[in-house]
């Protein structure tokens, strides 16, 4: 499934590296950019979440809530934040989901509904449409997508 601007944002709960959530109500009357990665421990995904961090200031002074993803499971995540925080001077201050069965990537179209295995035997090539932007509205409708290699 293809979301499109006016879709309502697929609810979801997931394991994040600042514990369980359900999307839905983790947003609550915020916007939201939920942003999606490939593989942990990647260069140019490193610096991307670093940056992230390093702006969530002022994402929290516009009441946008920011998300991050990779169908890595969760201790790995916790895993690369040091790294991040050592190479890019933050560390992730927001929660990353470990979608290691795949549920929120297919939801969101990111991957087939076919993709199964051990998430982590994919490579980054196996995963590179899982680079996605969302922004959501308080209204729980997709704003924007974007997809990028």
């Amino acid at each position: 499934m293809t979301l499109q601007i006016g879709d309502t944002a697929p609810d979801f709960e997931a394991e994040t590296t600042e514990g369980t959530i359900r999307f839905h109500e983790w947003l609550g009357d915020s916007w939201a950019v939920l942003f999606s990665h490939p593989k942990d421990f990647t260069p140019v995904c490193t610096t991307e979440l670093g940056t992230m961090a390093g702006l969530k200031p002022e994402f929290d002074r516009r009441n946008v809530k920011i998300i991050g993803l990779s169908v890595d499971p969760v201790g790995r995540h916790a895993d690369w934040a040091k790294d991040i925080e050592e190479t890019q001077g933050h560390a992730p201050n927001y929660p990353i989901i470990g979608d290691a069965d795949f549920n929120v990537s297919k939801q969101y179209g990111m991957l087939p509904a076919s993709t199964e295995g051990d998430p982590l035997a994919r490579t980054p090539a196996d995963n590179q449409t899982v680079r996605n932007v969302f922004v959501i509205g308080p209204d729980k409708k997709v704003k924007l997508v974007l997809v990028y290699p």
